[in-house]
């Protein structure tokens, strides 16, 4: 039984692709794994959202969405928006316990950034991860700024007392700048480990076989991969 929490430094940073790759790797390995998003925005009731996504790319079919809003908005504003009821985080425990009782790895996915309010309460996915007493693995840009963005949310986990599961640069592109080449042993020296993975920008767009081989290589063996951090460094260094 195990959990795993994914969230990001800001929105758009690559949660999704993160979260269909470690879910990939689990059921590649042959591992039940359920995925739970407990709140979708920006997605119209009849569209496909992320979990969508997770299954197309990951090939699982265990997916459980919490509220939707139709505004791409935080769930807290998006609620207020639509006038629906907001999302309710406490209540998504009991839900993801259930599944860890029976599935060998519960994936769940945040929204936006690490503190994004839920609901009127204030509540964020890091309060959700201190309930379950799970790890959190954190999705990081490699651009410039990643560094205090990442700063922050790694001080943010640590004051909830919530624990790092690793980081994982969401979206690495072919040419990468030199500041994308630096932040790379900046984020290990921040996180006090090598880098969890990198996957390739535009892995979102990959069918299944062809992501499945972008997560193995993109994840380290934390997470069921092949990536070597140290390896990663040592290539991008020499295409500078």
């Amino acid at each position: 039984m195990s959990v795993l929490v994914v969230t990001g430094t800001d929105t758009g940073v690559g949660k999704t692709v993160v979260t269909a790759a470690l879910a990939a790797l689990a059921a590649a390995r042959g591992a039940k794994v359920a995925v739970v998003k407990p709140a979708q925005t920006g997605v119209a009731p009849d569209e496909p959202g992320d979990l969508f996504e997770v299954g197309r790319l990951a090939g699982i079919t265990d997916l459980h969405e919490g509220a939707r809003f139709p505004d791409p908005l935080s769930p807290a504003a998006a609620a207020r928006a639509s006038g629906l009821p907001p999302a309710q985080l406490p209540q998504a425990v009991p839900l993801i316990r259930d599944l860890a009782g029976s599935r060998d790895l519960v994936l769940v996915e945040g929204a936006g950034g690490l503190l994004v309010r839920f609901d009127e309460e204030g509540n964020t996915i890091a309060d959700l991860a201190r309930w379950l007493g799970a790890p959190v693995v954190v999705t990081v840009r490699p651009d410039l700024g990643t560094l205090n963005h990442t700063a922050l949310t790694l001080e943010a986990l640590a004051h909830r007392g919530v624990q790092l599961a690793g980081l994982v640069v969401g979206s690495w592109p072919d040419e990468p700048d030199l500041a994308m080449r630096s932040n790379l042993r900046d984020l290990e020296t921040l996180a006090a480990r090598p880098l969890g993975g990198v996957l390739p920008a535009g892995a979102g767009r990959m069918d299944a076989p062809e992501f499945l081989l972008a997560a193995r290589t993109g994840l380290s063996p934390v997470f069921g991969g092949i990536f070597d951090a140290g390896t990663f460094r040592q290539t991008q260094a020499r295409g500078a």
